[in-house]
């Protein structure tokens, strides 16, 4: 049972690795890192200012008791002026306290003051870093858009890519029902024709019929054709005869008009 639910959970994860991988776009994971490292600056600005804020705090408390020692000082002498050595020692005695605590603020000073020079340091080497990373990752975007387009454009030419693929199955299946409609449509024609088929509307002949009618209309043709011929024949001889008809009279008025003179009658004298 654990050698089961170990080989499942493998699965499990192999399977979800891969659709990882599917859905993963390396732009948009270029575009995360970087807004990742820019939020990282961001911390290490903030530190910086924090420091540098602390360290301005230090040096107006060590200002301020300075002046208070200048202050117990110039009490102190005061005091010795007018004869009161106790007051002044009072007050050389605040003084000292307060120089102890401006010798430790100085102190804090100094660390805060490494420090702060440290974290400048290094949001200026993670600027560097970011603004190179900033140009790799544009560059590879580019890249990698451009690949991508290269590789659609070619997947697109070689008929392999998903949305090619789904037009030409759907070219395929229309061709197939064309080709498929075209031989039922030759299949049903020859059945008419030989009469295997009846035709329900009546218009159809069997093929009796059909020889008949077809030898009918080459007679009719043939037939017409002879019409026709004897029709020029008989138009070509009826012309020959009137064209002779027509010399034969010219002939005859000729010889009547040749003869007239012998017929002029003849008057006795008186």
């Amino acid at each position: 049972m654990s050698g089961v639910m170990k080989r499942m959970g493998m699965l499990f994860r192999a399977k979800a690795n891969k659709a990882l991988d599917r859905a993963e776009d390396p732009r948009e994971t270029l575009d995360y890192s970087y807004q990742k490292q820019l939020e990282l600056l961001q911390k290490v600005r903030r530190g910086v200012a924090d420091v540098a804020t602390s360290r301005k705090r230090l040096e107006l408390q060590m200002t301020q008791l300075q002046g208070q020692s200048t202050k117990l000082e110039d009490q102190g002498k005061k005091a010795l002026a007018l004869g009161r050595e106790d007051l002044a020692r009072e007050a050389l005695s605040r003084r000292a306290a307060l120089q102890q605590q401006v010798t430790d603020l100085e102190g804090q000073h100094q660390t805060l003051q490494g420090e702060e020079e440290k974290l400048t340091l290094a949001a200026q080497r993670l600027q560097a870093k970011v603004d190179a990373f900033r140009t790799k990752k544009e560059t590879i975007k580019a890249t990698y858009t451009a690949a991508q387009a290269q590789t659609r454009i070619g997947e697109a030419f070689s008929g392999i890519s998903e949305e090619m693929g789904d037009v030409g199955m759907a070219i395929q299946r229309a061709e197939d029902k064309t080709a498929q409609l075209q031989a039922r449509s030759g299949a049903i024609d020859e059945l008419l024709a030989s009469g295997a088929l009846d035709d329900q509307s009546g218009m159809a002949k069997d093929d009796i019929t059909a020889e008949l009618d077809r030898l009918s209309g080459g007679t009719d043709v043939e037939l017409e054709l002879q019409r026709m011929k004897a029709e020029l024949a008989g138009g070509s001889s009826g012309g020959g005869q009137q064209a002779i008809e027509g010399g034969d009279e010219q002939g005859q008025t000729g010889q009547s008009g040749a003869q007239q003179p012998q017929d002029t009658p003849k008057f006795d004298k008186q």
